[in-house]
């Protein structure tokens, strides 16, 4: 009752109070991002490690037990959860609501490598990735052309549209989907190796060592000093690689061509992207925790013709499968549903009191206390 009374014997405060509740509110909501999700669960870091050959068995005993032991003293770490599959080991670390997930990230980083050191020979760095509830796809970039393989297109979504694409802020980059890696595939024939008596180890051992890159230290001339260094890598002649010895002997040396054949292609397929029935290259837009949907989906849109500038003119890209505009929907609902019951509530005060006044009281009222909960 006191409110009331106050309300009534200080009209002029109430006015300025609900005046600055108003403005308070819109620098607020402009300010306020809008997403699909709220901030949900606990914050993690994913740490996929990669072995082939591995049974879950040897995963667990040589690859996820060393990385727990070393995850443990990772400061914020509430509890780590792991899962062992074939050639696989993947583990999900749980901190608190309240740590620095960015030094959090670099401290799993320095754990993966100390860890590394206590593994079997021939570990890869492992994937470490940060995991929110809120970074989910929001859109596809999808990269098509009736004259192109999808290889060429992979190349093109690699080497030019995917960096311009990673600068957007609030955009994570994943690669692109939809083809394989273009590789030097290399064929050997087993009756052939069979004949020579070579091991498929021993082609494997000749072929790294036809691809060596080496320092070789410096070449002192006159009074200029060179950088010497031996560079086998294989470009476009295939026939460098054809003619690597695999084996010396009393005879001819036996080489890449004498037991098989190298071919430029893929490597093996692991999915297909078919967009309208034909088969394309996409990357799927994926927002960060902290990012915004509509604010990535229109910096995206931003980009697109700066993204077209690189690429040939037969190749065409687009946004796909955008989510922005369920997030607009919704937005627009909720304006609509909240406008549609303050003008109600109004017409049944006005129908039953008789007094515009207080149907005026009241539509002005409900907006205002939804405005002071977002203060």
């Amino acid at each position: 009752m006191w409110l009331v009374i106050t309300a009534m014997k200080r009209p002029i405060t109430i006015v300025v109070a609900i005046i600055a509740i108003a403005l308070c509110s819109i620098l607020a909501i402009g300010r306020m991002q809008v997403d699909i999700f709220p901030n949900l669960g606990d914050p993690a870091i994913y740490v996929v490690q990669p072995y082939g050959g591995m049974d879950p068995s040897q995963m667990e005993s040589f690859i996820t037990y060393t990385y727990e032991y070393y995850f443990f003293y990772i400061t914020g770490i509430e509890h780590v959860e792991s899962k062992s599959i074939q050639g696989v080991s993947m583990m999900k670390l749980v901190f608190h609501r309240d740590t620095d997930m960015p030094e959090a990230m670099a401290q799993v980083v320095n754990a993966t490598a100390r860890a590394r050191a206590s593994m079997p020979a021939g570990t890869v760095p492992p994937f470490v990735l940060r995991f929110d509830a809120g970074s989910v796809p929001v859109a596809q970039l999808v990269i098509s052309s009736p004259a192109r393989s999808v290889a060429e297109m992979q190349d093109i979504a690699v080497t030019r549209v995917r960096p311009l694409f990673a600068s957007l802020p609030g955009v994570s980059a994943p690669p692109p989907f939809g083809a394989s890696q273009r590789s030097l595939v290399v064929r050997l024939d087993p009756e052939r190796m069979k004949a020579y008596r070579i091991s498929p180890e021993e082609a494997i051992a000749a072929i790294n060592k036809a691809t060596t890159v080496l320092p070789s230290g410096n070449v002192r001339i006159g009074d200029y000093t060179r950088i010497a260094s031996t560079n086998a890598v294989v470009g476009g002649n295939f026939d460098e690689l054809m003619n690597a010895p695999v084996r010396f002997g009393p005879g001819p040396p036996i080489c890449v061509r004498d037991i098989g054949v190298v071919e430029n292609g893929t490597d093996i397929i692991a999915g297909y992207a078919h967009v309208n029935g034909r088969r394309t290259v996409y990357i799927p837009v994926t927002k960060r925790a902290d990012a915004s949907t509509l604010a990535v989906i229109r910096r995206v849109k931003e980009a697109l013709p700066s993204m077209k500038a690189i690429v040939p003119e037969d190749v065409d890209i687009r946004l796909e499968f955008d989510q922005s505009a369920y997030v607009t929907r919704a937005i627009e609902s909720l304006l609509g549903e909240g406008l549609v019951g303050a003008l109600l509530t109004g017409l049944m005060v006005l129908f039953f009191l008789r007094d515009w006044r207080s149907a005026l009281i009241v539509i002005t009222t409900i907006p205002c206390a939804l405005l002071s909960a977002v203060v």
